[in-house]
């Protein structure tokens, strides 16, 4: 049976060159890198060499760059590490953010650490920026959390606005672009961040691999302790193919951005057309506007229908590989936490489609017919 892939923004297929890259690596450079013989030595260049290619696309220093097993590990230190070291005890983010940034704070809050506000959104995923600096103004030095794009509904965060707010009222800065890196460029000479992330497999990287970027004006103490690895910032053997492949990754990324957002665009515009025409009474979650939506992510709320829970199990029967979840009905339900943030329906089911460079209109026709017979089958 035919299957599409449409669910990048949980995870992507890994570039063969890519692979071609760690394959190199796993086959002939097996040293320890903290090791000081020739063999450890060859493997610590490895990684120096990463780091070094990293920090030069994003425009930083290969000293603000440790590597990480990934986004949720960096968000974590930069979040836990950030405050406590800081001494901070008032906290900023949305309703709409990743688990690994909400679920940490909420955490810390729970445990006296911090007191935690929830800067107001709109319904389509938009930060109030007005209420943002009314929540800095109003309390002690604060630590922000807001994403660059969110991952479930596209919608773009103005970063540079945040890094200026945060910068007037001397504020720290973290933010989550494991969504936006290596599709969108990221000046960090110039963005006023103080904490920056992102996870390899999110861009056509290994899984188990990513950075956390810290600012040179920031000092932390490890959150991870054991051996003096990443110039004493995590404790553990790094992982040497992973990093090499993540640093592959994305120059590859930067290399194609162009002609692939352009190529991403057009499949996303593509299918809300189709959709539309297909599909009465359906509704795009987030933003619509390019300029304010993540190029690769449409958020789908569709009609309502009998065994709406079903809809995603349906898919993937006829062979479509994407993600869901609705708005929480009740206390109790489980359902996604962005979409019940921003009021959507709770009776529609809603599916979350999120493209690639490897994704073709073909693709795109596929699943729109296959949609369109699921629906009005259920309706």
């Amino acid at each position: 049976m035919s299957r599409v892939y449409l669910d990048n923004a949980a995870t992507t297929p890994l570039d063969p060159e890519v692979l071609k890259e760690m394959y190199k690596v796993m086959e002939t450079q097996y040293g320890n890198p903290s090791s000081i013989h020739a063999h450890g030595r060859e493997v610590r260049t490895l990684i120096e060499r990463s780091r070094k290619t990293i920090a030069n696309l994003l425009h930083t220093s290969p000293a603000e760059i440790f590597f990480t097993s990934g986004g949720t590990e960096a968000d974590n230190t930069a979040i836990r590490c950030g405050i406590i070291d800081h001494g901070i005890t008032h906290a900023i983010t949305s309703r709409l953010e990743h688990h690994a940034v909400i679920h940490t704070l909420e955490a810390m809050e729970k445990a006296g650490t911090i007191k935690l506000s929830f800067v107001d959104t709109d319904n389509k995923g938009n930060i109030n920026y007005n209420h943002l600096e009314e929540l800095l103004q109003n309390n002690e030095r604060s630590f922000v959390s807001l994403m660059h794009a969110n991952n479930e509904i596209g919608t773009l965060t103005d970063i540079e606005r945040v890094g200026d707010l945060c910068e007037q009222y001397n504020a720290i800065f973290h933010c989550d672009t494991v969504q936006t890196m290596g599709h969108y460029p990221h000046d960090l000479s110039k963005l006023k961040v103080h904490f920056l992330v992102c996870a390899a497999h999110k861009l056509h990287g290994p899984k188990g691999v990513g950075f956390l970027h810290v600012n040179h004006r920031i000092k932390i103490k490890p959150m991870i302790y054991g051996g003096s690895q990443e110039r004493n910032m995590r404790g553990g053997t790094e992982n040497v193919y992973g990093i090499v492949g993540l640093a592959k990754a994305l120059e590859i990324a930067y290399t194609e951005m162009d002609d692939h957002q352009q190529h991403i665009q057009g499949l996303k515009t593509y299918m809300m057309d189709r959709l539309k025409n297909e599909i009465p009474g359906l509704h795009f979650n987030g933003e619509t506007d390019p300029d304010k939506s993540l190029y690769t992510v449409l958020s789908v709320s569709f009609p309502e229908m009998d065994m709406a829970d079903m809809l995603l199990f349906n898919l993937d029967i006829a062979g479509i590989s994407a993600s869901g979840g609705s708005a929480c009905s009740s206390g109790t339900d489980i359902g996604s936490h962005v979409l019940t943030a921003i009021g959507a329906n709770p009776s529609r089911p809603s599916v979350r489609f999120s493209f690639s460079k490897y994704n073709t209109k073909e693709d795109v026709d596929f699943a729109v017919n296959k949609i369109r017979e699921i629906c009005l089958a259920k309706v």
